[in-house]
């Protein structure tokens, strides 16, 4: 039978995981604390504003926004992944990186959004890109 989880461990998983996350460019690498946030407390918390719930749901439930039906799409998407770049960073936060001025890549974006939504796993597949691009990308748990 398995071990019940001290409270104390899952305090620690709150901490976030320390990850690299795509390089803003050759050299630049990016490594943060992150953490998983469920999108569906977001959702129920009134984060992801509705507005934006279809565009959370066809992302959540298809993988994709349903750009058939919304032309407006893109942008419906780039304002959800604020939404999840303010829950999944830690260190730094997602609003000290904006008020340093820095931008967030495409790669970046996407990399949080497949975090959100599988954690590590989604880091297997930016590591086989990174053979191909030159970065690696690294993952600790705290």
């Amino acid at each position: 039978m398995a071990e019940i989880t001290s409270l104390k461990t899952l305090q620690g998983y709150a901490e976030g995981q320390v990850v690299e996350l795509p390089p803003f460019g050759e050299g630049q690498p990016f490594v943060a604390r992150i953490c998983r946030p469920s999108m569906l407390v977001l959702a129920k918390s009134g984060k992801i504003p509705n507005s934006l719930l279809e565009t959370a749901n066809s992302l959540f439930v298809d993988g994709k926004p349903n750009t058939k039906k919304d032309l407006t799409a893109l942008s419906s998407v780039y304002d959800l992944m604020e939404v999840f770049c303010e829950a999944c960073f830690l260190e730094p936060t997602y609003e000290e990186i904006k008020e340093a001025g820095v931008q967030l890549t495409d790669d970046q974006l996407m990399f949080i959004f497949n975090y959100t939504q599988t954690g590590v796993r989604a880091l297997d597949s930016f590591r086989q890109q990174s053979q191909n691009s030159g970065y690696m990308l690294s993952q600790q748990t705290v």
